[in-house]
């Protein structure tokens, strides 16, 4: 009896006490992971909720809209945005224009996410957004805070005009290259004709434009403005508005592009 030694316990016991160890682990973590989504969650709509009262009202997009076609000497209300505007324009910039409230949510954590972890995301601005710039924030730099008034006026204006509206609006503010201001100005100077007699080539390279009118600028530099439109031709064939065949047909046409002296309808 006292040569007896105790016998080895079996294996299956020591992974057992392991088990809820690694176990704890990982629910601490995804209870942390959980706590800073929610602070993140909640410092996000203290945030939006304090801009919501401090940013104007989106009734003054409008006369804002009437002040800067006044300003740059053009007709308001210009004609409704035609469909070879319109089309290439949300391929393009904002596919889901259609379907969101004026903002992008997961673009806008990830821009909230970058900018709390250092990273560099900027995700994307939808067309609300673009318009919030033009009419609201003109002349204010890029910064988190511009970009969060500018979302808060996103979702004001998708609240308070249709998608129709919003497009009319857009295409009256946006800025085309040239001196042109407006779709209706930017139509005649560039081709000679209104916009409701725009090709989709011509739509297209508009539509393109107004990214960056001195980069893909059709008359002093033709090889910049090509790219643009293969790119805005090939947005609109991924999101269905034009099949390869008309993508192609559009592309082998001319821009029409007519001289300075003959600009104007």
């Amino acid at each position: 009896m006292g040569n007896t030694r105790p016998l080895p316990q079996p294996a299956t016991a020591s992974a057992g006490r392991q088990r809820p160890r690694s176990t704890s682990r990982a629910r601490r973590y995804l209870k942390r992971t959980a706590v800073t989504l929610a602070v993140i969650a909640l410092i996000a709509v203290i945030g939006i909720a304090a801009l919501w009262v401090a940013t104007p009202s989106a009734s003054e997009a409008t006369q804002l809209a009437q002040n800067q076609a006044k300003q740059h000497g053009i007709a308001y209300p210009g004609p409704p945005v035609p469909a070879n505007f319109a089309r290439p324009l949300v391929a393009t910039e904002d596919k889901r224009f259609y379907s969101e409230p004026g903002v992008d949510i997961l673009a806008v954590g990830r821009v909230v996410w970058a900018k709390l972890t250092g990273g560099t995301d900027q995700g994307g601005a939808t067309l609300e957004q673009q318009l919030a710039k033009l009419l609201y924030t003109p002349t204010q730099s890029s910064g988190f805070k511009v970009e969060l008034k500018q979302v808060v006026l996103a979702f004001k204006l998708n609240a308070a005009y249709s998608k129709s509206q919003l497009l009319d609006l857009y295409a009256e503010v946006a800025y085309y290259g040239h001196g042109y201001y407006g779709l209706e100005q930017a139509s005649c100077g560039y081709f000679g004709h209104p916009a409701t007699e725009l090709t989709i080539t011509q739509g297209a390279m508009l539509a393109g434009v107004v990214n960056a009118p001195s980069v893909d600028d059709p008359i002093n530099d033709p090889v910049n403005a090509r790219q643009r439109l293969e790119h805005v031709i090939g947005r609109m064939v991924a999101v269905g508005y034009l099949t390869e065949a008309q993508a192609a047909r559009a592309l082998s046409a001319g821009l029409g592009l007519v001289p300075r002296a003959q600009a104007g309808c």
